[in-house]
């Protein structure tokens, strides 16, 4: 019956062949296309680009060819994919920017650290540097198993014998399917010290490796901050390290300074940093820089960053280190294939596979040279008992019809193989002389020496260690360079000296979107309680200024966020913007993650044994804890308090462990208690109640509250009052507390909470940006039940966003282009309950 269309059809499993199917093509690209192997650091297509350059004779000691002609024999015998793909890979393998120790020696443009890109294939040339060659050494010698190539009609190396171990010298970084490598270039000398000490102390651990090898070493030098990501990543394979530019201060003689660049993180481009540089002078995000200039030549890199002489250079150092790539993360995951099959290895593991290959390659090439000894000391042996018979040897030969008769009668009469006899026979005669014979005797006997040594090396593992760090030293010796990273001890140490930054009184704003600046306190000017106000900040439709703190420059800022974390930054270092700027997002500042929104921010000179934080959340927990236990906060942030689900931390106050604490909530409520109700708790602790609230309340504010203080609460339609502290009785912490404002349409939900002596400043801002500043002793003093007076003139959709209070100035301008000196004050008493006292619950 012949086969039909039909026939031929067979069914599957979709979901099946699917899933199988692109494994298939995972397991390619992850054995075949994407990452190095752990033995000689090289992914298959940097292994056939060297292999074809050896196999064309491209060595070192010869001419530059064409890199297409490279490129053709790759791609023709072993490497069936792109040609650009091809040359790409051989060009990053002559760049002295990408690799630590290149592969490639190239002649021509072979692109530059500006990103400029590498001239056509047709144009360049290259061959195959020295040390490349040590890559190959002796892999005609039987040190490596070939397999056929992706047609069967070639043989290529699997792997190669690799004399150094250059996964960690040239790094690697490759995507493959569901994971990813990243491995940094490393010193040469050190890496060698590391394996010759593994050799050694096959139980040494990885702090005893890392004296050895202290941590990467970047072809662009560069500066590494602190040593704990290195150590994380070799200990478990993956970690991050911080890298920055070197960056030096000259001053000119006429006092002015000058930012001078002379080295950069691994892999920044130089031009598209000095363009970033530009447009942040440009669009004054960093402010005094007056040019940016490309000086660099080829006596090496520098980069001149003029900065006017009213600005303190270092401050532009530490804002260009937050804001462009003279600070990048380079992130570390050390994943190389061991045995085809992807592993993710530490430091010492590296190492250890990297010298069980050698093991191997000296076993394998030692093997080979003794089966090539024995094969010619056999030979030579022939010949020794030719020439004691050689009377016989030439009267055998000379009876004898023809070569195999004589081979013959030789293997007969003198007991000799094959291979012997047939050496004799094309022995010349010159050989017979009396000095050629001592020759043959001389070889043969180093022969049988060599053979004796060879044996030993394959009977005794200390003998092949012993080859191995020979040969490792030798390499060491003869390319080792000095170390060009610098490796500074302690982590992301801050290079500012505070004395140059002038300490001065400073106003933070933080947008609702995570935009934050700093500008003098004194950019706002004294306007009497009810005035129009002043442009704060040029703020989008959709955000508003959420928090605004008066501190120094040299005070340090800690920022809690809703979700009970706490990031830390130094007065100074947020940046200076003018009044009507934006800001720069928080998120370029600090380690924020993207859903973190901050809810308090605070500022102190130090860190004691005898302060504490005291923390209140939106559900009414509340915390106390002391403040040593912030003193180390990490780049990434650091927990500050354990939340319950759907809550988060509203506000933050430092304390002497003696204060009372007052608590405002949005439907008009408070609470009154002792600081000491709440015991002292550890940082990660979720707290107690401290105010029980009604369906849909929630806490707005919290404050310290003194017996000579007043209670100042302001509504979100900027109405406000003061009432005194002895008209809040004490409570436990816990209960439902008092009413605190009478909350009625007109003047809407209760917005902020704040403890005033009557000698502050008061800052109003509003949604959309505009911002008010007037003595706290404008506002009116009131009973708790009072509904306040007006304390600002909004629009019907303009809202009061948030409120800080402020260090009074010295001398108030009172300025209002409206309603200078003619403002009527409105107060408005609830008619029930005149007196301002109200029904507790």
């Amino acid at each position: 019956m012949s086969e039909t269309p039909e026939s031929r059809i067979t069914e599957v499993n979709l979901n099946k062949e699917m899933r199988t199917s692109f494994l298939d093509y995972a397991m390619s690209v992850i054995v075949a296309r994407a990452l190095p192997d752990v033995r000689d650091g090289l992914k298959p297509v940097h292994r056939r680009i060297l292999y074809a350059m050896n196999d064309l004779g491209m060595t070192s000691d010869k001419a530059y060819k064409k890199s297409a002609r490279i490129v053709g024999e790759v791609i023709g015998k072993y490497h069936p994919h792109g040609d650009t793909a091809v040359y790409f890979t051989m060009v990053r393998m002559a760049q002295d920017f990408s690799y630590r120790n290149m592969l490639v020696d190239g002649h021509g443009n072979f692109g530059s650290v500006d990103g400029d890109m590498a001239a056509a294939m047709r144009y360049t040339e290259a061959r195959m540097s020295k040390i490349s060659m040590e890559l190959l050494r002796d892999i005609n010698k039987d040190t490596i198993d070939y397999v056929d190539n992706y047609d069967g009609s070639e043989r290529e190396p699997n792997i190669l014998p690799a004399r150094f171990p250059n996964l960690l010298v040239n790094g690697s970084s490759g995507i493959a399917v569901g994971m990813a490598t990243n491995i940094p270039t490393h010193h040469l000398g050190e890496v060698i010290d590391g394996v010759l000490a593994l050799s050694h102390n096959p139980d040494i651990e990885i702090r005893e490796l890392m004296e050895h090898i202290p941590g990467p070493d970047f072809p662009t030098a560069g500066m590494i901050m602190g040593r704990s990501g290195i150590r994380r990543a070799y200990e478990t394979g993956r970690g991050s390290i911080t890298l920055r530019a070197r960056v030096e201060i000259e001053t000119k003689n006429n006092g002015k300074e000058t930012i001078v660049i002379t080295e950069l993180p691994y892999q920044v481009n130089k031009a598209r940093l000095l363009e970033r540089i530009a447009e942040l002078a440009r669009e004054k995000k960093i402010d005094g820089i007056t040019s940016a200039n490309d000086e660099s030549d080829r006596t090496g890199m520098r980069m001149v960053i003029e900065v006017r002489r009213d600005v303190s250079a270092s401050v532009i150092i530490n804002n260009l280190y937050k804001m462009t790539a003279l600070q990048t993360t380079f992130g570390i995951n050390m994943l190389a294939l061991v045995n085809n099959h992807p592993k993710v290895l530490n430091l010492k593991e590296i190492l250890y596979h990297y010298l069980e290959h050698q093991k191997i390659v000296i076993r394998r090439r030692t093997e080979f040279e003794l089966r090539k000894a024995e094969a010619r000391a056999h030979i030579l042996e022939g010949l020794r008992i030719a020439l004691d018979n050689i009377d016989a040897v030439i009267k055998l030969i000379r009876a004898s019809k023809t070569a195999d008769i004589a081979k013959e009668g030789l293997m007969t009469q003198f007991s000799l193989s094959d291979k012997q006899a047939q050496a004799i026979l094309d022995m010349r005669l010159q050989r017979l002389t009396g000095l050629e014979r001592d020759k043959i005797e001389d070889e043969f006997n180093s022969l049988m020496a060599l053979i004796t040594d060879l044996k030993e090396i394959l009977a005794d593992d200390e003998r092949i260690l012993e080859v191995i760090r020979e040969e490792l030293t030798e390499i060491k010796e003869k390319y080792a360079d000095k170390r060009r990273t610098e490796i500074l001890a302690g982590d992301l140490v801050s290079l500012e000296d505070e004395d140059l930054i002038p300490e001065e009184e400073v106003a933070i704003t933080l947008t609702n979107k995570g935009y934050i600046k700093r500008l003098p306190l004194s950019t706002y000017r004294s306007q009497r309680r009810g005035g129009r106000g002043v442009q704060g900040m040029s703020t989008h439709e959709d955000d508003f200024v959420e928090h605004l703190v008066a501190t120094s420059t040299h005070d340090t800022l800690l920022f809690f966020t809703n979700t009970g974390k706490v990031y830390r930054a130094k007065g100074y270092e947020i940046p200076e913007y003018s009044r009507t700027a934006k800001g720069i997002p928080i998120i370029n500042l600090l380690g924020i993650e993207s859903q973190e929104k901050v809810n308090a921010v605070i500022n102190l000179r130090d860190f004691t044994d005898d302060q504490y934080l005291f923390f209140t959340t939106k559900l009414g927990v509340v915390k106390r804890s002391t403040l040593t236990q912030f003193a180390k906060i990490r780049q990434s942030g650091l927990r500050a308090v354990e939340l319950r689900e759907n809550d988060e931390l509203i506000s933050v106050q430092m304390t002497d462990g003696s204060k009372k604490i007052i608590i405002g909530t949005k439907f008009g409520q408070s609470i009154y208690f002792e600081e000491t109700d709440i015991r002292v708790m550890g940082r990660t602790a979720a707290g107690v109640r401290g105010i029980r609230l009604r369906d849909e309340d929630e806490v707005v504010g919290m404050e310290i509250l003194e017996d000579d203080e007043k209670v100042l609460v302001v509504t979100e339609k900027g109405y406000g009052k003061q009432t005194l502290a002895e008209n809040y009785p004490l409570r436990n912490r816990g209960g439902m507390g008092v009413k605190t404002i009478n909350i009625t349409e007109k003047n809407g939900n209760l917005v902020a909470l704040k403890t005033v002596t009557g000698e502050e400043d008061l800052m109003l801002m509003t949604i959309g940006g505009v911002l008010i500043r007037f003595s706290v002793g404008d506002i009116s003093q009131t009973g708790r039940s009072a509904m306040g007076v007006k304390l600002i003139r909004l629009d019907d959709e303009e809202r009061v966003a948030t409120v800080a209070k402020v260090p009074k100035e010295e001398e108030d301008e009172f300025v209002d282009d409206e309603t200078e000196g003619n403002e009527v004050v409105e107060t408005v008493e609830n008619p029930e309950t005149d007196n301002g006292e109200t029904t507790e619950e």
